[in-house]
């Protein structure tokens, strides 16, 4: 009879799993479709895009190496392997990563497993008498009987517990693809704070050496200006100058020597900002980066695609779509709320009064439940949820289109930028070169005795001038480079 029970309720426990076997391919809530279209993300070019300088060929993610600067790559490599704020993101992709490892085991089965070994001691009850009986006669009953309850008693048992919550409509797939699409979104702010550290690194460097190379030049336009000055004082001692002389061109020289308290303050800064950016204490790198050196050389051409390829490469972006695949997910899951849950409890146990009695078939005890949960009744708390997933979703979805427009107008703007700083600099070039060949000729005519050395020194004080701004421009054009890198999504791995 006990056979027969046992074989009709495993028949009744397989027909159950088959049903549900079939109900569980139903997934409630939308399906992802994919990112919202946005205007200007199917452009063949960028709109503020020079007409020079540029090659539409496929950009190489770490774009620092066109600079072919060794000391700006080793600072790179170094803030990207040790920059706090880095490890920060990475720390935050494991743990979204170990989130949805830990969500995906929800779709599986729990067991728990449980032994015990229990000895214990029971009173004798015979020797309890009434409230009304003589202590005397509990004496003699205690005496008589001993006043010793039962001998030890030892009781052992094992049991295994599970459950397993049947995802009839989709509920846990629908979080475990939520979590999937976060994961994946954090992966992809880890990407764009690598885009950001090796910019900011980048235009720290090349401030560096801007601020050197113009520290230098403004040096070399002090002493002049002070050996200008020694010439004027004598030319007044001579009466050839006047008093008022003296005093302009003492004025210009204080104004050159004040230009150097603030360059020597930005060059302090800009160290120890790259000390910090690469996980070093301030100060750390004086010794390596004090020594003045040439800015990094500036590729002939920018290698750059269209603005289809902007979109996948850039992290932000991908983040933005990913948050909004997750947003989607979670509407699915809120709706399976609406559907009644159904979760297999099993119990397998064994006990007896020695561990040999575990063995035996007699002493095993098992049970297997379907268990129903419906929460009909919830007065719209569930739908609600609903709503506000939807409401969730479409914010996600305005939050990607917003992206995908700053991205195109940053690229824009930063090629725009570049061109014409390009420009700029060409015309910097120019004049620079104009105050070379002028100061060669003062020279020749100062060598012929047809000018005076105040003439040759002033036109040498504007040839300084051209240098630093020449200089300034092409460090502002390497900065323009570096955003335009950065606009374009490039420096992760």
């Amino acid at each position: 009879m006990m056979i027969w029970e046992v074989r009709k309720t495993r028949g009744v426990l397989l027909g159950f799993a088959v049903s549900v076997t079939l109900l569980a391919g139903c997934t409630v809530g939308p399906n992802y479709r994919g990112a919202p279209a946005v205007p200007g993300e199917d452009a063949q070019t960028f709109v503020r895009a020079p007409s020079t300088g540029l090659a539409p060929t496929p950009a190489p993610s770490q774009w620092w190496t066109s600079l072919n600067d060794p000391q700006l790559n080793a600072l790179i490599e170094t803030a990207i392997a040790h920059n706090p704020n880095l490890q920060s993101a990475q720390a935050r992709l494991r743990q979204s990563r170990e989130q949805l490892l830990q969500q995906r085991t929800k779709a599986l089965p729990s067991v728990s497993v449980a032994a015990a070994a229990v000895r214990t001691r029971e009173p004798d009850l015979s020797i309890l008498q009434s409230s009304s009986s003589s202590s005397t006669q509990d004496g003699q009953q205690a005496s008589t009987s001993g006043g010793h309850g039962r001998g030890p008693v030892q009781l052992y048992t094992a049991d295994f517990d599970a459950s397993w919550e049947l995802d009839l409509f989709g509920g846990i797939r629908r979080a475990t693809e939520s979590a999937s699409a976060q994961a994946d979104a954090v992966e992809a702010d880890f990407a764009d704070a690598q885009v950001s550290l090796a910019a900011e690194v980048a235009q720290a460097y090349i401030g560096l050496r801007d601020q050197q190379q113009r520290l230098v030049l403004a040096n070399q336009s002090t002493e002049l200006a002070q050996k200008t000055l020694v010439l004027v004082q004598q030319r007044r001692e001579r009466g050839v100058a006047a008093d008022a002389d003296v005093e302009r061109q003492t004025t210009q020289v204080e104004n050159t020597r004040a230009t150097l308290i603030p360059l020597d303050e930005q060059i302090t800064e800009s160290l120890d900002q790259l000390a910090v950016l690469t996980g070093q204490a301030p100060g750390a790198l004086d010794a390596q980066l004090s020594k003045p050196a040439a800015l990094p050389g500036l590729p002939a051409t920018v290698p750059i695609d269209d603005p289809a390829t902007l979109l996948k490469q850039r992290p932000d972006i991908r983040a933005a779509e990913r948050r909004l695949a997750s947003s989607n997910a979670q509407i699915g899951q809120h709706t399976a709320d609406l559907f009644p849950k159904v979760t297999l409890l099993g119990f397998l146990g064994t006990s007896g009064i020695s561990p040999a009695d575990l063995s035996r078939k007699s002493a095993l005890t098992w049970a297997g439940v379907p268990y129903l949960q419906w929460n009909v009744f919830d007065f719209g708390r569930t739908k609600s949820s609903i709503r506000q997933a939807e409401a969730g979703r479409d914010e996600a979805a305005a939050n990607y289109t917003q992206t995908v427009l700053a991205a195109l107008q940053d690229a824009n703007n930063a090629l725009s930028r570049y061109g014409h700083q390009r420009e700029s600099v060409q015309r910097m070039t120019q004049i620079e070169a104009s105050a070379n060949r002028s100061e060669a000729l003062m020279h020749q005519r100062y060598s012929a005795g047809a000018s005076s050395l105040i003439d040759l020194m002033d036109v040498q004080r504007t040839q300084f001038s051209a240098q630093q701004n020449l200089v300034e421009g092409q460090a502002d054009l390497l900065k323009d480079y570096v955003s335009l890198q950065k606009s374009l999504g490039l420096g992760w791995r």
